[in-house]
């Protein structure tokens, strides 16, 4: 039987123990309830609807993971527009504030980002050729702080102009509008040259930096009937739809584009993956990232589902008939 003095030590010591998991409870409980914080770095102006739909997907595929907005996890977006030294300033912003993780979205965001931070983690979208980029180590092993989702590989590039020559068969000359700032503007023109030879069309790059640019290089170009337009993926050309819609419009070029949205606004014909649905996946990713998983472990995926999309009202007031074949294969048809 313990001393009365040993009995009076030993319940000092519960004594304190108790306290001191009574004050350190607090503590631990507010820890585990802190906001978790996420940056999102986008190459567009603030007021862009599409670009607002696909963050809106992203942010109500976190919440039904659980991850409230304002309580459970913080927002910091930055609206980098297309500008190189924008985007540059913005994602040493992001950086610096330490968030749990970033959501990049396009090419032209994720490589200042990796510039910035080899810590925090990072989850593109929209991302073309994330391994030739130096992004990634390789698709299936991430292997460093960034991982996400692809676009489409350069390959497809080239069904671009395949359905040109199916929807607008007299073609023979064909502008490949694209972003000279980013590997994968050439890459694509590169995949679209491969095929062009066995379709018998001759193709002309067109570098696209602003609007007084575009509108010049698509007016020398355009001046015969057999004369077509393809406009390839990225955040440049997304940000000036409309007037290259107009454009093609103008100038009566038939014009294939790399996603929806350019039909929803005018255009003739599109061949790409969803978006917005990308946005929704990467959610996941960055849920996952927040319970503990590491970018180097998450490979990078590929788009799960593409669209062709026709714009019947468009091919009317170009002269065209769209092959029932193709319209067969059509996701979307506007009328």
């Amino acid at each position: 039987m313990p001393s009365p003095k040993l009995g009076a030590e030993m319940r000092r010591r519960q004594f304190i123990t108790l306290v001191s998991s009574a004050v350190a409870t607090p503590f631990v409980l507010h820890a585990q309830e802190r906001a978790r914080r996420i940056g999102i770095l986008l190459p567009a102006v603030a007021d862009d609807p599409v670009w607002q739909a696909s963050v809106g997907a992203f942010l109500q595929a976190l919440e039904r993971s659980g991850w409230t907005i304002g309580r459970k996890v913080q927002i910091d977006t930055r609206w980098a527009t297309t500008n190189t030294d924008d985007i540059r300033r913005h994602a040493v912003e992001l950086a610096a504030l330490a968030p749990d993780v970033i959501l990049a979205a396009g090419t032209a965001t994720v490589a200042p980002l990796l510039q910035a931070t080899r810590v925090v983690p990072i989850v593109f979208v929209q991302v073309i050729d994330p391994v030739g980029g130096g992004f990634v180590a390789s698709l299936a092993r991430p292997g460093g702080n960034a991982t996400g989702f692809t676009i489409f590989e350069y390959g497809m590039s080239g069904k671009w102009l395949e359905l040109l020559k199916e929807i607008a068969p007299r073609v023979t000359r064909a502008a490949v509008l694209r972003d000279p700032g980013i590997a994968s503007g050439i890459g694509q023109f590169a995949a679209v040259q491969a095929v062009a030879p066995s379709l018998g069309v001759e193709l002309s790059p067109v570098d696209v930096r602003d609007a007084p640019e575009i509108e010049r290089a698509v007016a020398a170009f355009a001046h015969a009937p057999n004369d077509g337009l393809i406009v390839t993926g990225g955040a440049l050309v997304t940000r000036h739809r409309d007037l290259i819609i107009a454009l093609a419009a103008r100038h009566k070029l038939p014009t294939v584009y790399s996603v929806r949205l350019f039909v929803a606004a005018g255009g003739l014909i599109s061949y790409g993956p969803d978006l917005v649905d990308q946005f929704r996946r990467a959610a996941g990713y960055v849920d996952r990232i927040l319970k503990g998983e590491k970018p180097a472990g998450l490979p990078v995926q590929a788009p799960t589902k593409y669209e062709l999309a026709i714009n019947l009202k468009t091919a009317k007031a170009l002269g065209l008939t769209v092959p029932s074949s193709v319209l067969a294969r059509a996701d979307e048809v506007i009328e």
